[in-house]
């Protein structure tokens, strides 16, 4: 029996061996009967927590969403300027990008499908609230300038994200990658500045 499957956490376990297999093997590739066989349980118990592949990916990407969260959310928690922690959460963004690529991959094509679960959708847009809230907290302190905060968290997520993609797809060198996030963040917070 494979190291990840302890009694009781069946539906834990399918979940970090199809993130394993989704690097491995992509999504065309995962299979929950393949999953079943690599964590030594019978090719019905996963039945138990997903009904399909498409409920297995989905929970994998509220998965993801959520841990995405948690080190935005951390990021911006704590001391320090809305600049600096605009800057942290943007490297957390980035690094959790680099990281885990396939699963952001997954996270974003889930989560913009027609038939996404509204669970998924607003977990999926938690952090570009966290993205929003800093900024009206900023423009509350007279630190930015007005304008609609949901529409400047969005730019700000637009090109975060790209660096991201790019980053996490080998397309930036890995040392260029700080420098080019700093650049990115002092042109967007220049901008953004009362």
């Amino acid at each position: 029996m494979n190291q990840l499957y302890h009694h009781g956490n069946l539906r834990h376990a399918l979940l970090a061996r199809a993130e394993e297999a989704l690097q491995e093997v992509g999504i065309d590739g995962l299979s929950l009967r393949q999953l079943a066989r690599d964590i030594g349980v019978s090719h019905a118990a996963p039945a138990r927590h997903f009904r399909d592949k498409q409920a297995l990916l989905d929970a994998l990407a509220l998965e993801g969403f959520e841990a995405l969260n948690a080190a935005l959310a951390g990021a911006v928690d704590g001391s320090g300027s809305f600049r600096e922690r605009f800057g942290r959460m943007a490297r957390a963004y980035v690094t959790f990008a680099v990281d885990r690529p396939d699963l952001l991959h997954l996270m974003y094509t889930t989560k913009h499908r027609e038939s996404a679960g509204e669970m998924l959708r607003q977990t999926g847009e938690a952090g570009m609230v966290t993205a929003r809230d800093l900024i009206a907290q900023a423009q509350a302190s007279g630190e930015v300038r007005p304008g609609d905060p949901g529409m400047l968290a969005a730019v700000a997520h637009a090109q975060v994200h790209g660096i991201a993609v790019l980053a996490s797809g080998g397309m930036l060198p890995a040392m260029e990658t700080d420098a080019i996030l700093d650049v990115a963040i002092d042109l967007f917070w220049r901008g953004l500045k009362a």
